[in-house]
């Protein structure tokens, strides 16, 4: 089966909402640092999407990319485009979320390529992102091109325990 990637429009938000939310609660419970602990509910996850996503969506704060596959959503990523005013030259990459069913096929790779594009296109010149220090998607971002700036000891807590953990901060020149 192939993957498409799509960048969301106002009319794809609420037709992907059950689809997003599916995978932002599936990947949490698979261990994903992506901002929540457990207990997660469906509900939180839903919450998520409608209350800080499409709202930023709408606004022209971030583009949402989403992978489909078979007619359905299996993958999505965030281009943050809000920043500060002495920051126009570059863009953060937020939740990188594949749902666990559907990994290991190329959907992240082809999310981070489709965010690129679109970064290069807005004239984005820098990408910047964190992920939990040791986690499997760390290969795959060096992989790439992104380049390890640092890690911060202790940045956030395990999903399923109270312990903290490092986080990695990573950047891509995009020039």
């Amino acid at each position: 089966m192939s993957v498409t990637i799509l960048q969301a429009t106002e009319a794809d938000l609420a037709p992907a909402l059950g689809d997003l939310t599916d995978i932002l609660h599936a990947c949490v419970h698979a261990g994903a640092s992506v901002g929540f602990i457990l207990p997660f509910d469906r509900d939180a996850a839903r919450a998520f999407w409608e209350e800080r996503v499409f709202p930023a969506v709408r606004a022209g704060g971030a583009r949402l990319f989403l992978a489909q596959e078979g007619g359905r959503i299996v993958g999505t990523v965030q281009l943050g485009l809000a920043l500060p005013p002495n920051q126009p030259h570059r863009a953060d990459v937020s939740k990188m979320l594949v749902h666990p069913d559907a990994r290991r096929r190329g959907v992240a790779r082809a999310l981070l390529r489709a965010l690129d594009v679109q970064a290069r296109a807005l004239g984005r010149t820098l990408l910047v992102l964190d992920t939990r220090s040791g986690d499997h998607a760390q290969p795959l971002y060096e992989s790439e091109g992104f380049r390890v700036a640092g890690e911060i000891p202790g940045y956030c807590r395990n999903p399923f325990t109270d312990t903290l953990e490092s986080t990695t901060y990573m950047y891509k020149p995009l020039t």
